[in-house]
């Protein structure tokens, strides 16, 4: 494996560790502090969430773009940003980084290392929240890549932010955090039988974001070619 990939998914794998380590720590620390306002716990692993996210994708994102959710390595292999095979050890980095990751937040806050949450998400209410929640991510990320690739870090944070509030789901949107979730007996948790549901959603969030940017915002050498063709078609016009 060449040196260059490993770091890439060094890079990955710790960078998706500790977004769960986040994810799942601020949770059980918020609930733990918020005396039963749910609504509390959620700010507060809202806020959580979002920085993390935005420092992570800074700190790793130059090494290997930071994905940290296969949905997001699928749709860069689709549009050719990175190798198919490249994209399948991204996945499989990113898994196993997030369970690495849940795991820390058990042990920092004296948990079972892993334990099966009881958390029930089910229903169509929550699998169409998934299905927004991703297209939206995967949005927001093509529509920045290419035109504001600074901004990607903030655009990510600020949207996983809203997203935890106006979906249902509190917008999990990432194949990886939800099976990770699913082994979180504690606030950010996922019942093992609702994950299939949620990776259905996402998957079909993802495809749908990422066909319609490659037409709303298709590679230059499409828009180059498509110039072309209407040139052509327009030579015999003025002969």
């Amino acid at each position: 494996m060449p040196e260059n990939l490993q770091r890439r998914l060094a890079a990955e794998g710790i960078a998706t560790a500790f977004l769960l380590a986040a994810v799942v720590g601020s949770g059980i620390m918020g609930e733990r502090l918020a005396a039963g306002n749910v609504a509390i716990a959620l700010l507060a692993n809202t806020i959580a969430t979002g920085a993390a996210l935005i420092a992570l994708i800074l700190t790793f994102g130059p090494i290997s773009g930071a994905h940290m959710n296969p949905a997001v390595s699928a749709a860069e292999a689709w549009l050719g940003r990175i190798r198919r095979k490249d994209a399948a050890l991204y996945a499989f980095v990113q898994i196993c980084g997030a369970f690495f990751g849940v795991i820390a937040a058990h042990v920092m806050f004296q948990e079972p290392l892993l334990s099966a949450s009881t958390h029930a998400r089910s229903g169509f209410a929550q699998m169409f929240s998934e299905f927004v929640a991703t297209f939206g991510l995967l949005a927001v990320i093509q529509g920045c890549a290419r035109r504001s690739p600074a901004a990607v870090p903030f655009a990510v944070g600020a949207y996983i932010m809203a997203a935890y509030w106006f979906t249902a789901s509190t917008s999990f949107a990432n194949p990886a955090v939800t099976l990770a979730r699913a082994a979180t007996n504690t606030f950010a948790g996922i019942r093992p039988a609702d994950v299939p549901g949620f990776l259905t959603a996402q998957a079909l969030g993802a495809i749908a974001a990422t066909a319609l940017f490659r037409w709303l915002d298709p590679p230059a050498s499409e828009v180059k070619d498509d110039r072309r063709t209407h040139l052509q078609r327009a030579v015999p016009l003025h002969r």
